[in-house]
């Protein structure tokens, strides 16, 4: 269960896995520090900061985000969230081709089925996604466990809250490379090198773009470049290794084939393909626990 509450300074909302409850945290708008209640709408308690130097980043970054989180993948406590990303992917593979029509007096009625099982496999995966961020943040050692308590309602609810902070980040990131088609539609002139360089750019931008919307939960933020840059460039190498890692993921995932189109080929072929989608999801994870551990190791750096 998602233990939901109000921040007794901003009155921001804040919500964190019920696992946490009792643990201290801080809210990320205003930076008071709490202690997360143990029900959704109790007032958290109020804690004096902890006497750590935030004038320097944590060591130790690549290590725990590139070599002590494979065996994260092989412990109990991730088993939950792993099988749950297992089913979202093959619940995709298997159905995200199907789409029905229910033939009625004069017309078919269309069942966008695909559609709705691909929305909600995304919705699951990025909602997945978010917890693992959030997780490393708190804690770096272990990945998100997942928790269907909240009732169906909930469940749906924290589905589109997901795709809505995915498709708004990438919708962010990529403004320019939509703006230059609109420009070379009215100037009337085509480019095949511009449009790649600026949607590459955009998705080098866009963990940071997932730290700050996902993470911080104010979109205003967005509005600030120079925040957001600001921990970019003080810790250049580790964001450039989290991001070429998002890219990578992205465009392997831009490259698997699901069974609508395999359906004809051998069981082999689909197993293999199936397979590759999983390993892409482990890179996935593996991607997203490295930005929760960026912003842990140089929050030094985060206006935030």
């Amino acid at each position: 269960m998602t233990i939901e509450f109000n921040c007794p300074q901003c009155k921001a909302v804040i919500a964190f896995p019920d696992r946490h409850a009792g643990k201290r945290a801080r809210c990320l708008t205003c930076k008071q520090h709490l202690v997360i209640p143990a029900a959704s709408g109790q007032r958290p308690a109020l804690a004096a900061p902890e006497p750590v130097d935030k004038g320097d980043p944590l060591p130790g970054f690549y290590h725990a985000a590139f070599v002590d989180g494979w065996r994260l993948f092989f412990t109990l406590d991730g088993l939950t969230g792993l099988v749950f990303v297992t089913a979202a992917v093959g619940f995709r593979f298997f159905v995200g081709h199907t789409d029905y029509s229910a033939p009625t007096p004069g017309f078919n009625i269309l069942l966008p089925i695909g559609l709705i099982v691909t929305l909600a496999s995304w919705g699951s995966l990025f909602w997945y996604y978010l917890d693992v961020i959030a997780t490393a943040t708190l804690e770096g050692d272990q990945l998100a466990e997942v928790t269907l308590g909240d009732g169906v309602l909930g469940v749906l609810w924290s589905i589109v809250k997901a795709l809505w902070v995915f498709a708004f980040g990438l919708l962010v990131v990529e403004m320019p490379y939509l703006a230059w088609l609109g420009l070379q539609e009215w100037l009337g002139f085509r480019s095949t090198v511009v449009p790649p360089i600026l949607t590459h750019v955009g998705l080098l931008v866009f963990p940071m773009v997932i730290l700050t919307f996902g993470v911080n939960r104010d979109v205003a933020m967005l509005g600030r470049v120079d925040q957001m840059i600001r921990p970019v460039l003080r810790a250049f190498r580790p964001y450039l290794s989290v991001a070429v890692l998002f890219w990578v993921v992205w465009n392997l995932q831009m490259f698997t084939r699901d069974y609508g189109d395999l359906k004809d080929q051998g069981t082999g072929v689909v197993s293999l393909h199936l397979a590759a989608q999983l390993a892409v999801q482990v890179l996935a994870i593996t991607a997203m626990r490295a930005l929760g551990l960026f912003y842990k190791h140089y929050a030094c750096y985060f206006a935030w």
